[in-house]
């Protein structure tokens, strides 16, 4: 294998274009094989691996500096850097992380993880590198619609007027994570049809000079054009035209579903571990398409991440106009909700918690400040979602609960949180958020609330004394199962509340607990710092109450094992129970 010489990029130098071309195939079976049996982002990193090859050949990594995106493209870049055995044997698979990671490589400069911000941090290294005469090339490579966001445009403004070495490489994979939408991508296909050569060029109009590849697979023409834009002493765009999913014919064809892929069988493309169970990706886009049909002005709202609430192609096209992707453009979607809410509208915005963390100005200042009725729906909120250092969920009890009239609401099993949903959407008084549910899809034969306008109205499920455990959302069952440990242990019935609302207190059901409770336990998926149990704490700051938080840290990990991580930070009966005894000794 040429592969095997690969212990640096400086060797791509000495080898020819064949070795090259050689090296392409290897790393793209490379990279499926690893992905079958780890998952990870397939689509966007086979798409990219001539191009990464062809960079490593002609600039000189470190000196020069790569930015990349995302990072979700830069496995092929980090098998040239010296971090092959982790995409070759099995026992090194975790030594690296999925995205850019300076910690493993000096070839590295950000940890990174969201989109639209390498035009931004490039400029910045080129403003610093004038300041300090240095003279290295600096490169900021985009693609799979990162383009799109915000920032991709603020970037573009400021660095075309640097009038020094700046290289912008697009990757055009005519993809975002799903398809793409909106006037920029027909400007991108218009500069495609036209081979580069249209009069209508957005980049040319900053300030850019401007160069066209059709085929970004080619080594060679790739090697060539990267070598006549190699120490420019002024800003340029290099568009080329490359495939999302090149060289696995199930990621050619299904780009949306491969751009990030769980284990699978490479012949056959079918996931190794099939999902049988219930999932809320199927029944939110179910439940949403029946309100649509019922009800024309409800309308679902994603940022390039449709399947978040389950809304793959087949379902896009069923709900027709009243279903828009935005693309990468948190703070648009949130805007935009406040608009349609503010008309008429029934808005139900969706995305991944940590994506969330991206329009905060826009939740607060368009939709909370305006008392828009938006609901958000939040994926990935808890310890069980991603565990990308850059992908963290568990940040957005602290982080929204705290903005004005919003209604903040975790529910605990299904039909808790369609009750929920459905009050949200028909309701017109507030801005609602919801954390879609994460630890399962737990069913109750009970009936729900269905309505929830009295705002921070708990629900006690066990009335018992002395102990109240007061469990958040997807640690709810945990407390069922800590007031069981309890009786068990102690001997206490313990009392259990559902808080519904992490964005205020029940102070009439908390003073209620001062007549026959010791200690009150709180539990949520969330940091503490900021989150729902420190309300609770300060709430009985001056009483007799005891008060004992169980949650998250306010840290970043990376690539964690939830199991680990909840028994670390203490949240586990054995635990909790001890920490009663120990109160209930010195108390008495």
């Amino acid at each position: 294998m040429v592969l095997d010489l690969i212990d640096n990029p400086e060797v791509l130098k000495s080898l020819s274009l064949q070795e090259l071309e050689t090296l392409a195939e290897e790393i793209h079976k490379v990279l499926i094989h690893k992905m079958s049996m780890n998952g990870g982002h397939l689509g966007p990193n086979l798409g990219i691996v001539e191009a990464t090859i062809a960079l490593h050949y002609v600039f000189n990594s470190p000196t020069d500096k790569f930015i990349f995106d995302v990072s979700h493209q830069s496995y092929t870049h980090k098998i040239l850097t010296g971090r092959k055995e982790a995409y070759l044997d099995p026992e090194h698979f975790d030594d690296v992380t999925g995205y850019s990671e300076p910690k493993e490589s000096i070839h590295d400069f950000f940890t990174m993880g969201h989109t639209s911000t390498s035009i931004s941090m490039a400029c910045g290294m080129a403003k610093a590198r004038d300041l300090t005469g240095k003279s290295e090339n600096i490169i900021a490579i985009i693609g799979d619609g990162s383009l799109s966001g915000g920032e991709a445009y603020e970037g573009l403004g400021c660095a075309a007027k640097l009038n020094s070495n700046f290289i912008i490489i697009l990757n055009d994979n005519e993809m975002s994570i799903s398809n793409t939408n909106g006037g920029l991508y027909t400007h991108l296909k218009e500069l495609r049809d036209s081979k580069g050569t249209s009069e209508n060029n957005m980049f040319k109009a900053l300030g850019y000079e401007y160069k066209y590849l059709e085929d970004g697979h080619d080594i060679k023409s790739l090697i060539d054009i990267f070598q006549s834009i190699k120490n420019i002493d002024h800003p340029v765009v290099v568009h080329i035209h490359t495939q999302k999913g090149k060289g696995y014919k199930f990621a050619e064809t299904d780009k949306e579903v491969w751009h990030w892929h769980p284990p699978f069988h490479i012949e056959t493309g079918e996931n190794i571990r099939q999902m049988t169970r219930e999932n809320y990706d199927d029944l939110v886009a179910d439940y949403l398409l029946k309100k649509m049909k019922s009800d024309p002005s409800v309308i679902a709202i994603a940022a390039a991440v449709p399947l978040t609430i389950g809304f793959n192609k087949e379902r896009r096209e069923l709900a027709g106009k009243q279903f828009i992707d935005v693309d990468i453009c948190e703070q648009h979607l949130i805007s935009m909700a406040a608009g349609i809410a503010k008309n008429g509208g029934k808005p139900v915005v969706a995305t991944f918690s940590t994506f969330f963390q991206r329009a905060y100005d826009q939740i607060s200042q368009d939709i909370c400040i305006n008392k828009c009725p938006v609901t958000i729906l939040i994926r990935n909120g808890s310890i069980w979602a991603g565990n990308d250092v850059t992908h963290l969920g568990w940040f957005d009890i602290a982080l929204l609960s705290n903005i004005p009239n919003l209604v903040f609401l975790s529910p605990t099993n299904c039909e808790e949180y369609f009750a929920m949903l459905d009050w949200s959407i028909e309701q017109s008084d507030y801005p609602v958020a919801i954390r879609i549910p994460r630890n399962g899809v737990h069913h109750i034969s009970d009936p729900v609330d269905t309505d929830y306008s009295v705002i921070n109205k708990s629900l006690m499920t066990q009335k018992g004394e002395r102990i109240a455990v007061i469990a958040v959302g997807d640690f709810y069952q945990m407390g069922e199962k800590l007031v069981n440990s309890i009786k068990s242990t102690l001997g206490i019935t313990a009392s259990l509340i559902n808080p519904r609302y992490v964005s205020g207190l029940d102070q009439d059901l908390l003073k209620s607990l001062q007549q026959n409770h010791e200690i009150v336990i709180t539990l949520e998926d969330g940091i503490l710092d900021g989150g729902y149990g420190q309300k609770v704490a300060s709430f009985f700051g001056d009483s007799n109450i005891k008060v004992l938080n169980y949650g998250l840290k306010k840290e970043f990990l990376d690539g964690y094992n939830p199991t680990e991580v909840l028994r670390e930070y203490g949240i586990t009966d054995d635990n909790i129970i001890n920490d009663i005894r120990r109160i209930m000794d010195y108390t008495h």
